[in-house]
């Protein structure tokens, strides 16, 4: 199993997860030609697509779909809720948006739920609800012959399910939003932003990934890709040594090889391969 961050932050967000001739595409927040360079880059082709997941309504996540869809045949994953939302958004679309919205999805739908798994050509998917402000958003892991990883992004906290959900991955990818005391000193963003991005329904910060580290991981993933990292109340490298920092402080009885990668905006990752 392979899988790689094609862009990752408050522009949009895309992973790419591939297993034994399987490919899915997570989400769809980049633009359908960005989406398809980059997937281009590693040497896939969109076409080879045999679904795309969308985890949740905001733009960041599915902005870029509908367009995506008119090139291509695989399958749109999405809950109920999700769909509802998604085709209803009217912030920063245009009047028909919604109508085209409904229309692409039509037949193209496969309805799931954040507590039932599903299946994927050759990938087992387990999605489970994380705390986030959109109708219905999920994290999930994924398997493919024994192999576990896991993709979880747009949550304010961690649960003890998704502390749960985390044991035994290969690879995570999880986000690591922002600095707490960089967000507070943002002068471009209004107090109410502020809140609801520090809130138990907003993002993780830097200083959340660390206690996690400390305290929830169980040290068996070989990698963890920091993800969807604000560019204007984050640092990349303030983030990565903020969780090798928390890494190094961990009991020696529970010391590991794990390493933090970062992902960034406007490339993608290499392959990261478990």
């Amino acid at each position: 199993m392979k899988i790689s961050v094609l862009g990752s932050g408050s522009t949009g967000n895309s992973v790419l997860l591939v297993a034994n001739g399987t490919r899915v595409l997570v989400d769809a927040g980049l633009s359908a030609r960005e989406t398809a360079r980059r997937m281009s880059m590693l040497g896939e082709d969109p076409n080879s697509l045999d679904g795309i997941l969308i985890t949740h309504e905001h733009g960041d996540h599915a902005g870029g779909l509908r367009v995506l869809m008119k090139d291509l045949d695989c399958p749109v994953f999405m809950s109920a809720k999700t769909r509802d939302a998604y085709v209803g958004e009217r912030r920063n679309v245009t009047s028909d948006e919604p109508r085209r919205r409904s229309d692409a999805l039509r037949d193209r739908m496969v309805e799931i739920d954040s507590g039932h798994d599903f299946r994927i050509g050759d990938i087992d998917f387990h999605p489970f609800t994380v705390p986030h402000d959109a109708a219905d958003n999920f994290g999930f892991t994924a398997t493919h012959d024994g192999v576990k990883v896991a993709t979880l992004m747009d949550f304010g906290h961690i649960t003890t399910l998704i502390t749960e959900r985390l044991r035994g991955c290969a690879a995570i990818v999880i986000e690591s939003n922002h600095s707490r005391d960089m967000l507070k000193t943002v002068e471009h963003y209004p107090w109410e932003l502020k809140q609801r991005i520090l809130s138990r329904l907003g993002h993780l910060s830097n200083e959340d990934i660390a206690e996690w580290l400390l305290d929830g991981f169980d040290g068996q993933a070989q990698h963890i890709v920091l993800a969807h990292l604000s560019q204007r109340a984050n640092n990349p490298y303030l983030a990565k040594i903020t969780a090798e920092s928390a890494l190094q402080e961990r009991s020696p009885l529970f010391a590991g090889d794990t390493e933090i990668r970062l992902s960034f905006p406007k490339e993608a990752t290499a392959w990261i391969e478990v």
